[in-house]
């Protein structure tokens, strides 16, 4: 009986330690609010439930850690990509602010073609061209330029078609509109990383700047003063035009765009997520930067189109708005060839 005895005031011993120590923990362990109990009974349903489908298990896929996957290749075995996310959140207002960008470039042109009005010659034209482009310079550059152009007006559909145009045109239209400007952009893209180096090297000498390019650089070439400034063949703006335009965007696009076109080059989603953006930076800098230049071979400049157009300009147009270059053909030091004709009224104030 005795023994009995100190065996039950033993287990009672033990319960009331037990009790002691259960107490002790949940005093120092923080409470556990509804909620969190709520969750944990959902997590732990869901976990008999639908095993892969959980919070533990998408925390560990979105952390971007490679997993095991039967498929070869670079990524594969990475389900999610977080950088994804900040992607997507950095493509936005990049392409708001290059919209405004471009929006204000158009009414600064606007502006300035109201208040200055195109840039027209000072003396009378003598009906004798000088050849300023031939045939293989000119088709070279359309070429460049009808293919930038094509470029430029499809990316700005991809890029603003859905915030712009959607609204005006519709679902239907739209679609076929954004398809249209796709497989546009992804075809006439590696037309212009072949056509760019042919460009490069056959203006390459005509844009090495000169000493006397400076002055013109701080007169802004007398655009806004209306003052002689006497340059080469190419001014300052135009070589500084081909360096930053041609050269180094032209460049970037054609390394991004093929990139971006090309994903079979094995390269992984953070690589063209960094070359999408760069790609629309850099593109609308070029469409900024060629508008302007446009600007100024159209409407802006009596007798510039005609340059490009046919090849040949009025001495009187040379002289006044390239005369050292006019200087060396006349020389003799460039070979230009020189023709008499009468029709000179597009030069006329």
């Amino acid at each position: 009986m005795a023994k009995q005895q100190m065996m039950i005031a033993a287990r009672m011993l033990a319960a009331v330690l037990g009790l002691v120590a259960v107490c002790g923990a949940a005093a120092q362990s923080p409470a556990v609010s509804p909620q969190e109990a709520d969750q944990a009974r959902q997590q732990a349903a869901q976990q008999v439930t639908q095993p892969l489908n959980n919070r533990p298990v998408w925390n560990e896929v979105r952390t971007g850690m490679p997993q095991y996957t039967s498929i070869p290749g670079r990524e594969t075995n990475v389900l999610v990509q977080p950088q994804g996310q900040t992607w997507r959140a950095v493509r936005v207002p990049l392409a708001t602010g290059g919209g405004f960008l471009f929006a204000l470039t158009l009414l600064a042109l606007a502006a300035f073609y109201v208040v200055r009005g195109p840039i027209r010659l000072h003396g009378a034209p003598t009906g004798r061209m000088i050849e300023r482009f031939t045939l293989v310079e000119r088709a070279v550059h359309w070429s460049v330029a009808i293919t930038f152009v094509a470029l430029g007006i499809t990316g700005l559909v991809l890029t603003f078609g859905k915030a712009v145009l959607l609204p005006l045109i519709g679902y239907t239209l739209f679609s076929w509109l954004a398809t249209i400007a796709r497989s546009l952009h992804d075809f006439a893209g590696p037309v212009l990383v072949i056509l760019l180096p042919i460009m490069i090297l056959m203006f390459l000498r005509t844009n090495l700047f000169r000493a006397y390019d400076w002055t013109w650089l701080k007169s802004f070439g007398g655009m806004f003063s209306g003052k002689h400034v006497p340059t080469g063949k190419a001014n300052a703006g135009q070589k500084v035009l081909f360096w930053v335009m041609v050269v180094a965007i032209g460049i970037t696009l054609s390394v991004t765009g093929l990139i971006l076109d090309f994903p079979n080059f094995n390269q992984t989603r953070q690589t063209m997520q960094l070359a999408n953006v760069i790609h629309m930076i850099v593109g609308m800098l070029g469409i900024i930067m060629v508008t302007g230049h446009i600007y100024l071979g159209t409407i802006g400049m009596a007798g510039a189109l005609d340059a490009m157009r046919t090849g040949y300009v009025d001495e009187t147009w040379a002289k006044e708005h390239h005369e050292y270059w006019y200087n060396e053909v006349k020389a003799g030091k460039i070979p230009a060839a020189v023709v008499e004709s009468g029709v000179a009224g597009q030069y006329a104030s």
